[in-house]
């Protein structure tokens, strides 16, 4: 790098340029009446960086080499030039049949992973026909109510050859159990079963409010699924970490980055006291991050996570084996970006913000439809959205070198910045007992509600621009778009399916199992493959949920977690 007296002249030289150059234009011309900070508001954004700005920078220990800690610069030595991303586009349709339908027009279309969204009930841990299900079935994703739901999703779908991500959290032991028995109906080896189930609770007390059990037990589901998968699913990723929705619901870069490693943190301290090995389930962990609209400050965001996560892997927990330190994640483009507004625009924001993610060395990714502030995704805007990775992947030569924005003086700067920040909020986590204590007395919850208030007054107020919202508005009104609408009929076939199954199943079989299940609850055993067992023998979501719902009882918010 530059010695000091180097780093000395090119302060003087940028001093020298601010006063003699930068300065009288900027008195004669002025400058654009925005705000230059990062995206959202965290770091002022000078008009020049030097190497001064990065003159702390050590190589070695800063940034090395891809595949080597401390992997600044990528979790695996080709990134990208070995192995493209997982084109992984989120879907879930009213019903198992259609699900099935989209997938396979997904994959028909270049798709290299499937990504699967449950309806709110789903995700609740109801069956169809719960009265808390009423009107909601299939709305916001699929409804899956037992093995036959799931065996129809994949209908000729070879578990083996594809990577299935499951956006599900409280009941995620329930939906991994159903995929694996699944795969084991069509005969694939359970070594051979890859993906993620997403399974992070502790943000959803935080930001999103999908949970069902309380803390602790919810705490003893994850870990008897880490020690479960290590031995049995070992390529299936048991945790899928997310930083997605706290910055929806309007955290900064840096404060995501915190709060999702903070959570990291805990999941890996309740299963080294339930007694796993790090180095045995680390391997498995893997993050889930958002890409908003600022390429430079995502980009940085993702470096900087994962440099942070391997050190805290080596000095926390005293990590050995490398893949253990690697932070592997996957991203969601912003859907709290995507605008009702001149829809069209949603396109051109979400290509931006994939770029973003791939420059920063994402794992797999999700690119959103224009359409899905307003609706599901037709089928038209996932093509496009597909088409916007493939465009990204093979014409814009993002992914022909790795980590291309290495050594920006700006990038740089801004990676180091965001991981400063993110270890001072991770101090103040600490200094409350860990993320359960800081969600507990609501410390997080308020952190994200303040930048969300202000960024709200920003926009209201025309200091920030939101293009076709609060400037470059059209008065005509928009054309009619086609929208992916749900059958009012589908609710009722699906629980009159659900009826039909309860009444040809073996139902001392299912109740033989749950009580098994129930015992293994109330005790110390792993549960995990109790549920397999349950679900083979037709035991309903619903019902595998009711049977923790008894053993734990549901959390209520504002009690102590």
């Amino acid at each position: 790098m530059f010695d000091e007296a180097d780093l000395a002249a090119i302060r003087e030289g940028k001093e020298r340029w601010e006063e003699e150059t930068y300065g009288p234009t900027v008195d004669r011309f002025g400058e654009r009446e925005e705000q230059f900070t990062t995206d959202t508001g965290g770091q002022e954004v000078d008009p020049l960086y030097t190497p001064a700005d990065v003159e702390d920078l050590d190589y070695d220990e800063d940034l090395g080499f891809p595949g080597e800690e401390p992997y600044t610069r990528g979790v695996y030595s080709t990134m990208h030039r070995g192995r493209l991303w997982t084109m992984r586009q989120y879907a879930g349709m009213g019903t198992a049949s259609e699900t099935n339908e989209r997938f396979h027009y997904l994959l028909d279309q270049g798709q290299t992973g499937l990504s699967m969204a449950f309806d709110l009930p789903t995700q609740m841990g109801h069956d169809s026909d719960a009265a808390m299900a009423r009107g909601e079935v299939g709305r916001s994703g699929v409804a899956i109510d037992s093995i036959e739901d799931m065996r129809t999703v994949f209908e000729e779908i070879p578990l083996d050859e594809v990577s299935t991500s499951m956006t599900i959290n409280a009941p995620a032991s329930v939906l991994l159990a159903l995929y694996i028995a699944v795969g084991d109906e069509q005969g694939v080896d359970r070594e051979e079963l890859r993906g993620t189930i997403q399974n992070d609770v502790l943000k959803e007390y935080a930001a999103r409010n999908t949970y069902i059990y309380p803390p602790e037990a919810s705490m003893r589901l994850i870990t008897d699924i880490f020690e479960f998968c290590a031995d049995e699913v070992p390529n299936f990723n048991t945790i899928s970490i997310s930083g997605y929705h706290i910055r929806e619901a309007g955290s900064t870069a840096a404060q995501e980055v915190a709060f999702t490693l903070g959570n990291g943190i805990e999941y890996v301290e309740a299963a080294i006291n339930a007694g796993l090995d790090v180095d045995e389930f680390a391997p498995q962990l893997s993050f889930f991050f958002n890409a908003h609209n600022n390429v430079f400050e995502e980009a940085a965001k993702f470096r900087a996570a994962r440099r942070m996560w391997a050190t805290i892997m080596e000095e926390r927990f005293d990590a050995e084996n490398p893949k253990s330190k690697q932070l592997k994640f996957h991203t969601q483009t912003g859907g709290s970006t995507l605008t009702a507004q001149q829809i069209d625009n949603n396109v051109v924001r979400v290509a931006y913000q994939a770029m973003a993610a791939v420059l920063g060395g994402t794992q797999s990714l999700h690119t959103n439809g224009k359409d899905e502030a307003l609706a599901l995704p037709t089928e038209k805007s996932v093509r496009t959205a597909l088409r916007t990775q493939q465009i990204l992947a093979h014409e814009s030569g993002a992914a022909d070198t790795i980590d291309p924005l290495a050594g920006s003086y700006y990038v740089e700067n801004l990676t180091d910045g965001i991981e400063e920040d993110a270890f001072d909020i991770l101090d103040d986590v600490d200094e409350r007992g860990g993320m359960r204590g800081a969600i507990e007395d609501q410390w997080v919850q308020r952190q994200i509600q303040e930048v969300a208030f202000q960024r709200q007054e920003e926009i209201e107020e025309g200091e920030r621009i939101i293009v076709g919202v609060n400037e470059f508005e059209v008065e005509d009104s928009e054309p009619e778009m086609d929208l992916e609408s749900i059958d009012e009929e589908d609710e009722q076939r699906q629980i009159d399916q659900l009826e039909e199954l309860r009444e040809k199943r073996d139902d001392e079989a299912v109740e033989a199992a749950l009580e098994a299940l129930a015992d293994a609850a109330d005790g110390e055993e792993n549960v995990m493959p109790y549920i397999v067992d349950a679900v083979k023998a037709k035991a309903t979501v619903g019902e595998v949920c009711n049977v923790f719902r008894d053993a734990f009882g549901e959390y209520q918010q504002g009690v102590s977690v």
